[in-house]
C-alpha cells in the first residue's frame, strides 16, 4: 500500500505557508518612506514599529526617552499649534557630519536649519557663535525619522522635545537693536509688549520671531539640560529675499551670505567667532525637483513662513537664560544655582557638554550610534565624508 494511503488522517497535516503569504510585499524601508519615495499614511505608528525594534541597551547616564515617551510626545503636538522640535545627527555622503535643528510651525510643515558644528554647549568656550544654515521646509513626521541609506548617509535622533520662545530683551538704557544676539552682558529687560501675549502658541511666537529675524529659543529635550536657551540671528547682510538661480549642478551662492556688517561691536566680535563654513558644502537637496526648489518646501509641507533656502543665521547660547553668571572676578560664566526659574539667571545652569560626532553619540529614542542605524538599514561599505571635527574649547 502506498505510503500516502497510510497515514492518520486525525489530527489533519499541517499546511505550508500558502504562496500569498510567502510571497507578501514587506513593509517599505525607512530611507525610501523618509525620502518621500514610498508614501505611507500612519507615519507615527509606522516609525514606532520600526525603530521600537531596533532599539539598544545603553549606560546609564547616556539620554533615552522611552518609545512610548516618544510616542506620546508627537502626539501631544498634531495639531496646528504644536511646538515639536528635533535635533538630527546626519552623516551625509556629500557634506559629511552635522546637524539638523527643525521647528514646527505648523499642523504640518517645520523650518529647518543645518548647524554643521552642533549647537553650543560651552558659555566659555572660545568659539561662542555657531553657523545655523536655513534648508528646504520640511513635514512635521521628519521628526520621526530614524534610517540610512547609500544615498542620503545616517541620520539619527540627537534630542527631540518642546521648544519655547522667550520674549526678546530690551535694553533699559537705549533702544534695541536688531543686531543684538547676546544679551548676557547687560541688565535687559523684557520687552513690555511681549508681556501680553503670555497665551499666544508657541509656533506663533516662534513666527513672529523668525519674522523679525531674531530669535530666543529654549529647547525642551532629553539631551539638552533644563532651560537650555540659545538665540538665532539673521544678520541684516544676509537677510535675501530669494535665492540665486541654479545652474546645472552647481549653486551660486549669493555674496550676502557672506560675512555680516554691524553696527554692534560686541556682536561683529561674536559673529567673527562662529565657526567657519562653506554654505555650499552642507547643501544636500542637489536632486530636489523644481517644485520643491521654487517653493522651499517638501511635497506634503507648505512653506507659510517665508523661510528662503542657504540664508546664513548666527547661533549663541544664552547663557543668562541659561542659569549662568559672569563672576565679577575672573569673568568667566559660571552655574548661578538660583533655581528660580524667572526669566533672568534661571535654573542652575548646566555642566559644559561637547558634540562629539557620530562615533560617540547616540540615538535618543534607540541607543543606537550612526553605523548601527546604517547596519540595521543594510548599509554596507558606506563612507561619509570625513575630516570632520568637533568644537572643544
Amino acid at each position: 500500500m502506498p505510503s500516502t494511503l497510510t497515514r492518520d488522517i486525525s489530527p489533519p497535516p499541517r499546511q505550508r505557508k500558502r504562496r500569498k503569504e510567502a510571497g507578501a510585499v514587506p513593509p517599505p524601508m525607512l530611507a525610501a518612506v523618509g525620502a518621500g519615495r514610498t508614501r505611507i499614511e500612519q507615519h507615527l505608528e509606522y516609525f514606532k514599529e520600526r525603530l521600537s525594534k531596533v532599539c539598544r541597551p545603553v549606560e546609564e547616564g547616556v539620554p533615552r526617552i522611552l518609545t512610548e515617551d516618544w510616542t506620546r510626545l508627537y502626539q501631544r503636538n498634531e495639531h496646528e499649534h504644536g511646538n515639536h522640535f528635533v535635533v538630527h545627527q546626519h552623516n551625509h555622503p556629500v557634506s559629511g557630519v552635522h546637524y539638523d535643528l527643525r521647528l514646527q510651525f505648523s499642523g504640518t510643515s517645520s523650518m529647518s536649519f543645518a548647524v554643521p558644528k552642533g549647537l553650543p554647549g560651552n558659555p566659555n568656550s572660545k568659539s561662542l557663535g555657531r553657523m545655523a544654515i536655513e534648508t528646504r521646509v520640511h513635514n512635521l513626521w521628519n521628526h520621526l525619522i530614524e534610517s540610512a541609506s547609500p544615498r542620503t548617509g545616517s541620520l539619527l535622533i540627537w534630542d527631540t522635545g518642546t521648544y519655547t520662545v522667550l520674549p526678546r530683551k530690551n535694553s533699559s538704557n537705549k533702544p534695541p537693536s536688531p543686531q543684538t544676539t547676546d544679551d548676557d552682558l547687560d541688565t535687559d529687560l523684557e520687552d513690555k509688549s511681549s508681556r501680553h501675549v503670555e497665551v499666544e502658541p508657541e509656533n506663533e511666537k516662534l513666527i513672529d520671531a523668525f519674522k523679525s529675524r531674531y530669535i530666543r529659543l529654549r529647547l525642551n529635550g532629553v539631551r539638552l539640560p533644563k532651560n537650555y536657551t540659545i538665540t538665532l540671528r539673521l544678520p541684516s547682510a544676509n537677510n535675501v529675499s530669494k535665492t540665486r538661480p541654479v545652474r546645472g549642478k552647481g549653486r551660486r551662492i549669493s555674496k550676502a551670505l557672506s560675512a555680516p556688517q554691524s553696527t554692534d561691536s560686541e556682536t561683529e566680535d561674536r559673529d567673527k567667532e562662529a565657526d567657519p563654513v562653506n554654505v555650499q558644502d552642507i547643501d544636500t537637496d542637489s536632486d530636489e525637483d523644481a517644485q520643491t526648489r521654487l517653493h522651499n518646501a517638501y511635497p506634503g509641507s507648505t512653506n507659510s513662513i517665508g523661510s528662503v533656502h542657504q540664508r546664513a543665521w548666527f547661533i549663541l547660547l544664552d547663557r543668562a537664560s541659561s542659569g549662568f553668571v559672569q563672576d565679577t572676578e575672573t569673568g568667566k560664566w559660571i552655574r548661578s544655582g538660583s533655581g528660580s526659574g524667572s526669566g533672568r539667571a534661571e535654573g542652575d545652569g548646566f555642566a559644559p557638554f561637547l558634540v562629539l560626532g557620530r562615533e560617540v553619540e547616540r540615538s535618543v529614542v534607540t541607543g543606537r550610534l550612526a553605523r548601527e542605524v546604517e547596519g540595521d538599514e543594510g548599509v554596507e561599505g558606506f563612507v561619509g565624508r570625513t575630516g570632520w571635527v568637533g568644537i572643544t574649547r
